[in-house]
């Protein structure tokens, strides 16, 4: 399993931008976290989201994923989706960790793009299994 993990050193690695995914008639600008640096840094330590923005994970082969919330501030969705970009798995109204050790949030099924939102955006927008993520613009090399 791949694990998002904390006391990465170092600034905070620049995510890339993408126009925008829609998922279940939504449109989403997103950044991208297409290299290990990226995927590894995510959204920790950020104190705030744009309303219906997030952060779209790419990783360079579909497997289990699993995200956690050590060092992120606010409560989090996060969705997976396989290589078709079909929604195989959520993790709704995942909240921070605010002491060690701190969970885990697994997919349940193997995934390439996981999308971090919003705590209650899916549910607001009726995302469902099934579901295909739309991406517009270039996601670039994948590291």
């Amino acid at each position: 399993m791949f694990f998002l993990l904390a006391g990465c050193s170092g600034p905070a690695p620049t995510p890339s931008k993408a126009s925008a995914l829609e998922l279940h008639g939504q449109h989403f600008p997103v950044e991208l976290a297409t290299d290990d640096a990226s995927r590894q840094h995510g959204l920790m330590m950020r104190t705030a989201l744009a309303p219906d923005h997030g952060m779209l994970f790419v990783f360079p082969h579909t497997g289990p994923q699993a995200f956690w919330m050590k060092n992120t501030l606010i409560p989090l969705d996060i969705l997976y989706f396989d290589a078709e970009r079909r929604l195989v798995s959520m993790q709704v109204d995942v909240p921070p960790c605010k002491a060690d050790p701190c969970p885990t949030y697994p997919s349940d099924a193997p995934a390439i793009y996981v999308l971090e939102l919003s705590a209650g955006t899916a549910r607001r927008i009726g995302a469902q299994p099934g579901d295909v993520l739309k991406i517009e613009g270039d996601i670039g090399p994948i590291r």
